[in-house]
């Protein structure tokens, strides 16, 4: 369903509840997230995001690493609902967005503008928040469902050596989706007014 950019943000909302199917091919989620990929700025225009993009058993196979490293360290009555909570809200998608950011990247940009070598890796963060509000908003306009998690740095070392990633890519979220099985929580907004300064 196509809507405007502001009908877009408004019905982003983060999904528990997903399945394991789409609404729509694999090859218009690739193309939402190839064109979310090179339309997204960045800082200096350093194009630092990097995303693995996993379906079917590779997807699976990444929620079943999240298993098995949390349950190294928690105990076994607190990993009953850890497991729960993946399985039932992750795992059971149709697909998962890992994003990372190419630390080489940020590393050359400190060596060329040594000025702002301390503000790169926020800058860094910036770009992959943009990424990841957008790739998510995407994938909500196709009828997708998604949330962000974040088990980095806990799964960092399994996940570059299962899939193969260079040393340099920094994970920062994944992103599981799928078809929505039911409802988002209902929304709170802060007064706009505690938020917002506007001088004229």
């Amino acid at each position: 369903m196509k809507r405007t950019f502001e009908e877009a943000l408004e019905h982003r909302r983060t999904y528990y509840s997903i399945g394991n199917d789409s609404p729509v091919l694999d090859e218009e989620i690739i193309h939402a997230v190839r064109e979310s990929v090179k339309h997204v700025p960045s800082a200096f225009n350093s194009q630092s995001t990097r995303i693995v993009l996993l379906f079917g058993d590779e997807h699976k196979k990444l929620w079943n690493i999240v298993k098995a490293t949390l349950k190294k360290i928690i105990s076994a009555e607190a990993f009953v609902q850890t497991e729960a909570k993946i399985d039932g809200c992750f795992a059971c998608g149709h697909g998962t967005v890992l994003y990372f950011e190419d630390n080489a990247v940020v590393k050359k940009l400190q060596e060329a503008f040594p000025s702002y070598q301390e503000r790169f890796p926020t800058w860094s963060q910036h770009t992959s928040a943009m990424h990841q509000l957008v790739i998510w908003t995407k994938l909500e306009d196709l009828g997708l469902g998604a949330s962000l998690q974040h088990y980095n740095p806990l799964i960092d070392e399994e996940v570059r050596r299962t899939w193969d990633l260079p040393a340099e890519w920094a994970l920062v979220a994944q992103m599981p989706f799928g078809t929505p099985t039911g409802d988002p929580g209902e929304k709170q907004f802060e007064d706009l007014s505690k938020r917002i300064k506007i001088f004229r």
